[in-house]
């Protein structure tokens, strides 16, 4: 089948005349009937090769329910299936398909052409737990305060169809269907259009590189998975085994539609170190020739973003230089390196992490591993990066996983105290990276982040209840894990708006906007030159000294990660640097009614966790 990347050619879609154009790959069927609603009407797919079947009729109209009947090549039961390019699954995975006409809906955002990757901001929420009503219309009611916060993109964790109503959204069965309890596909255009009115770019999470536990149903179409490879997860999908064409056009098509039809301006890849290719050409690099042709077309810009547990320049080098073309990739080590800076038990992977030397390998090379032996891996691991914009990557000091995928789901706030949430925050937006930050940390949220969901097969959710268990077992002997079934774990894991007017929360997210400003309007902070960043580490002090430059302009930004005060030497010529940010004042709940003198000797002496950030115009 050729792409089109104009129209999506695959599952249901509505032609300008309203007539419904149906195409369904089913190489296991021998016979492939479409039924219509509850009016009894079946009609026949016609074959058109390599699996495909196809039918153009006027039989179906938009909102109407729909499912297909299969009759397998090997005989047996006729299966009855929603469509695995269903875009809308009002009765959930279990149940029928709703007929949804993507092109209906009145965009007001024709002047919207994207944001640059220098300028992401990024704001990564769940919408079942970012606000009371967990939908994406309550979403849309928050864009003034993210706007007011200084982002300019926000990061939506994956919507795609899962059984039930909670889940984190990695366990989707149906990656072309917008989840029915968050409102479905309409309501999710209505937020993306909302989005850009305000200025707003929106990345959507994405899973390719496996399908959920429940509701999954592929298997029955075709060879949707391979045996070659093994998922923590499951069964890997089949990108370069037999059959894989219309596997990897699936996924192509998918990418597409969430770019051109929900105007989504960016798409994060989850985990794809676990997408198995050995094709001459990568799925990830197909993929991103694809999304550059929409470009053209659209005349918008588009971004792909790897979460990836390698350090392997080739996912982000140019496809010119024989890599696969994405734009930009999280970077979990900056993100280990500063939790053991800040005390954090090194059990598990933070056990290959030595906290300020590593913290300030990473904000000068991006990866900290670049070929240096892991005792965590056993084996040498990682590549240098060369010559990438610090745009290239994205860092954090806590996201979802990193959160979540603690036994009982801590943010920070409970883990380290309002002064160390202040220096963490400002190594963030100090790096010479892309700065990332999860919802609620803005303000010192307490409430956790645990893991839920919401299956309905018993055996199930037993199985994840002992894997959930297994998966964090090096990082926690004791206590009881909360059940992700229970709908209280769902509960907890609500952000608590209330807090955002008590002092001490309010007082942190006046201290983010104020980070967040400096990061945007700053000439050497917004400037992701690489080649422009020194950082030197004091292990014995457990503190780092940043500096960062542009022309004539330069910041130091010292961090002091420990307890005790801690004085440190700096050029003599900043005696007469201007203070940019000092996270001990009296402002920013510390104990200083105003920054220290610079000494004429350019001895400082930083209070016990905290930040100082210098900026000074060399004549």
């Amino acid at each position: 089948m050729e792409i089109d990347i104009r129209k999506q050619n695959i599952g249901l879609n509505f032609t300008e005349n309203g007539e419904a154009e149906i195409r369904l790959w089913a190489p296991l069927a021998a016979q492939v009937s479409i039924l219509i609603g509850d009016r009894e009407i079946s009609l026949a797919l016609f074959e058109e090769g390599y699996g495909y079947w196809y039918l153009q009729t006027n039989q179906i109209k938009a909102l109407d329910r729909y499912a297909f009947k299969i009759n397998l090549i090997t005989g047996g039961e006729m299966l009855h299936r929603a469509d695995p390019a269903s875009l809308f699954l009002e009765e959930g995975p279990h149940g029928r398909s709703t007929a949804f006409d993507v092109n209906t809906f009145n965009w007001t955002d024709a002047d919207w052409k994207g944001k640059d990757l220098n300028d992401l901001i990024i704001y990564e929420l769940h919408t079942g737990t970012f606000t009371p009503d967990g939908d994406f219309a309550a979403i849309a009611t928050k864009l003034d305060y993210l706007v007011e916060l200084g982002i300019t993109a926000v990061e939506i964790m994956p919507v795609a169809q899962f059984p039930g109503n909670r889940n984190w959204g990695y366990d989707g069965v149906f990656p072309f269907a917008v989840q029915n309890t968050y409102g479905g596909p309409l309501a999710l255009q209505h937020l993306v259009n909302a989005c850009h009115a305000k200025g707003l770019a929106v990345i959507l999470d994405v899973v390719y590189n496996h399908l959920g536990p429940e509701g999954n149903y592929f298997s029955d179409f075709g060879d949707y998975f391979t045996d070659k490879y093994h998922t923590p997860w499951g069964k890997a999908i089949n990108f370069d085994d037999a059959n894989c064409d219309a596997v990897r056009d699936f996924f192509i098509e998918n990418a597409l539609m969430w770019l051109r039809d929900f105007h989504i301006d960016a798409l994060r890849l989850d985990a794809v170190h676990a997408i198995k290719d050995l094709s001459p050409v990568h799925i990830l690099a197909e993929i991103k020739t694809h999304t550059e042709k929409l470009s053209q077309f659209t005349g918008r810009t588009y971004q792909l973003i790897v979460e990836l547990d390698l350090n392997d320049d080739r996912y982000i080098r140019h496809q010119s230089k024989y890599g696969y073309g994405m734009d930009a990739q999280w970077v979990d080590e900056f993100h280990h390196a500063l939790r053991v800076c800040t005390g954090q038990a090194k059990e598990g992977y933070y056990s290959d992490f030595n906290g300020v030397a590593d913290l300030a390998k990473s904000c000068q090379d991006a990866y900290v591993y670049t070929g240096q032996y892991s005792a965590h891996r056993q084996k040498k691991f990682g590549v240098p990066v060369k010559d990438d914009s610090g745009a290239k990557f994205v860092v954090f000091s806590q996201n979802h996983d990193q959160v979540g995928n603690r036994m009982l789901g801590e943010r920070s706030s409970t883990l380290v105290s309002f002064e160390m949430l202040k220096v963490m925050a400002a190594a963030v937006f100090c790096s010479p990276f892309l700065p990332l930050i999860f919802m609620g940390e803005e303000w010192a949220e307490t409430n956790p982040f645990q893991f839920f969901v919401s299956h309905s097969d018993e055996e199930l959710v037993e199985a994840v209840r002992k894997g959930r268990k297994a998966e964090f077992a090096a990082f926690h002997n004791n206590g009881d894990t909360p059940d992700p079934q229970d709908e209280s774990t769902f509960e907890r894991s609500k952000l608590d708006w209330k807090k955002t007017g008590e002092p001490k929360h309010k007082t942190m997210l006046s201290y983010y906007k104020t980070l967040i400003a400096l990061r945007k309007q700053h000439p050497v902070l917004a400037n992701l030159d690489r080649k422009n960043v020194y950082a030197e580490a004091f292990s014995k002090k457990n503190c780092m000294i940043l500096k960062r430059w542009k022309d004539k302009e330069e910041i130091i930004a010292m961090f002091n990660f420990s307890i005790q005060k801690q004085t440190l030497s700096i050029d003599p010529a900043f005696q007469q640097a201007s203070v940019l940010l000092d996270s001990a004042l009296l402002k920013w709940g510390g104990s200083n009614a105003e920054s220290n003198s610079i000494p004429a000797d350019g001895q400082i002496t930083l209070f016990p966790e905290s930040t100082l950030i210098l900026f000074k115009t060399h004549v």
